[in-house]
C-alpha cells in the first residue's frame, strides 16, 4: 500500500471518488433530459477514463486530434465526432482508414476543406456524414446562422458528403465574470443554433443532430428541447476556472498536482518544485479574469501561486501560515485539460491511498507523422 503523502513530487493526482462522481452526474443529467452524451476526449486523453464515461452512458466521443480518434477506434468504439475541420491530406487518409472500423461525423464551416474531402471520398467511392459548425459567439470556427443555408447549398454539390446536423461550442463562456454571464452565453448560444436550424429546415434540410457543449453551460443546454447531443469535456476533472465561474465548489475538483515546498527565501515567499510544465500558464483561453494566480492551493487559502518558472513556482503568503520547507501541498490547476496533457500518467487515489495508475495514452504527437 502506497500513501499519496509518500509519492515523489511533482505528481499528478486524480481523486477516484470525485472523478467517478463527476462522470456519473453528467451521465445522469443527459439521461434525465433525453440527450446523448458525447464527451470531449481532449480533457483527459485517457482511454481508461473514456471507459468510465462509456459505462455511464456516453453515446460516442468528440475528438480534437487524429491520435485520439485512433485510440478510441482501436479500442472498439464505433461513434466518433471530429470537433474541427480536417484539411491535411495525410490526416484525411487516416480518418478514411479509421472509418472502416467506426462511424465518423466530420465537421465543416466552409467549402474549401469539404472540397478536399470530396475528392478523397470520390476516389475511394465512399460517403461520410458531417455536421456544419455554427458560430454562436466565440468567433473561432463556424458560419453565422444566417449563412448556414448558403453553405449547405454549396456543399450540396459534394455527393460524397451528407449533412446530418449542426454543432457549436460556446467557448466564450470562459470570458464570463459571473454566473449571470454564463447563463447569458448559454441563452445566446441556443438562440444561434435555433436560428440556424430553423433556416435550414425552412430551406428543406433535415437537421437530425444539434450538438453543443461546454462544461459551464452543459446544464443549461440539457434543458433545451432542440439539443440532441451534449459535448462537454472538463466536467470529468473540473478545475480552478470552473470554481471561479461558479460551476462547482472547490471540493468537486478531481485533478491536483502534488508538490513539495523546497525553499522559504523570505517571510512572504515559498518556492515549490512544480512550475509551468505542471500547471501551464493558462488563466483561461478566452479571457477569464476571475482566477487568482495559477491554481488553488488546497487547505491553504492564505497562499497564492503567484508566478511560475518552468520547473518551480512562487507561492505568495497573504496571511499568516504554518507552511514549512518539506511540506507537500496539492494544487488545483486553473485549466485541468492543459495540466493533464503535461504528464504521461495520473495517480488515481482514494482516501489518501494510491489505487491505480491512469495512462494518458491519447496525447497529441503519440504517433510518428510519417505515413510511408
Amino acid at each position: 500500500m502506497t500513501l499519496v503523502s509518500e509519492l515523489t513530487t511533482p505528481s499528478f493526482l486524480v481523486d477516484m471518488d470525485k472523478l467517478e462522481q463527476n462522470i456519473k452526474e453528467m451521465g445522469e443529467v443527459c439521461k434525465a433530459c433525453g440527450k446523448q452524451l458525447w464527451p470531449m476526449l481532449k480533457t483527459h486523453k485517457s482511454t481508461s477514463i473514456a471507459k468510465m464515461q462509456n459505462c455511464y452512458g456516453a453515446a460516442g466521443f468528440l475528438v480534437g486530434t487524429i491520435d485520439e480518434a485512433d485510440k478510441l477506434v482501436n479500442m472498439g468504439y464505433k461513434e466518433i465526432m471530429l470537433a474541427y475541420p480536417i484539411a491535411d491530406n495525410g490526416n484525411i487518409d487516416r480518418i478514411i482508414q479509421l472509418s472502416n472500423k467506426a462511424h465518423f461525423y466530420l465537421s465543416f464551416d466552409g467549402f474549401e476543406a469539404a472540397a478536399l474531402w470530396e475528392r478523397k471520398l470520390c476516389s475511394e467511392n465512399l460517403t461520410m456524414d458531417y455536421l456544419m459548425i455554427v458560430d454562436c459567439g466565440l468567433h473561432r470556427f463556424g458560419v453565422a446562422p444566417e449563412r448556414a443555408v448558403g453553405l449547405a447549398k454549396q456543399l450540396d454539390g459534394y455527393k460524397h458528403l451528407c449533412l446530418k446536423g449542426i454543432s457549436t461550442h460556446p467557448g466564450q463562456v470562459y470570458g464570463a465574470s459571473c454566473v449571470e454571464e454564463v447563463e447569458k452565453v448559454g441563452k445566446e448560444e441556443l438562440e444561434a443554433l435555433t436560428r440556424a436550424k430553423t433556416l435550414l429546415a425552412n430551406a428543406g434540410y433535415q437537421v437530425m443532430i444539434t450538438a453543443t457543449g461546454s462544461t459551464p453551460t452543459a446544464k443549461i443546454e440539457a434543458q433545451d428541447k432542440m439539443i440532441t447531443a451534449l459535448r462537454p469535456g472538463n466536467y470529468v476533472f473540473y478545475d480552478a476556472i470552473q470554481v471561479a465561474l461558479g460551476v462547482v465548489p472547490e471540493e468537486r475538483c478531481a485533478l491536483t498536482v502534488l508538490t513539495t515546498v523546497i525553499s522559504h527565501p523570505k517571510p512572504d515567499l515559498y518556492i515549490i518544485d512544480a512550475g509551468s510544465k505542471c500547471f501551464g500558464l493558462d488563466k483561461g483561453a478566452h479571457g477569464i479574469s476571475l482566477t487568482k494566480g495559477f491554481g488553488i492551493i488546497k487547505g491553504y487559502p492564505e497562499l497564492v501561486v503567484e508566478s511560475l518558472s518552468e520547473e518551480v513556482g512562487k507561492i505568495k503568503v497573504e496571511k499568516e501560515t504554518e507552511l514549512k520547507v518539506g511540506d507537500k501541498i496539492e494544487v488545483i490547476p486553473n485549466h485541468a485539460c492543459a495540466s493533464a496533457n503535461m504528464t504521461s500518467f495520473l495517480i488515481g487515489h482514494r482516501n489518501g491511498i494510491v489505487e491505480k495508475v491512469i495512462s494518458i495514452d491519447a496525447r497529441g504527437g503519440s504517433s510518428i507523422p510519417i505515413l510511408k
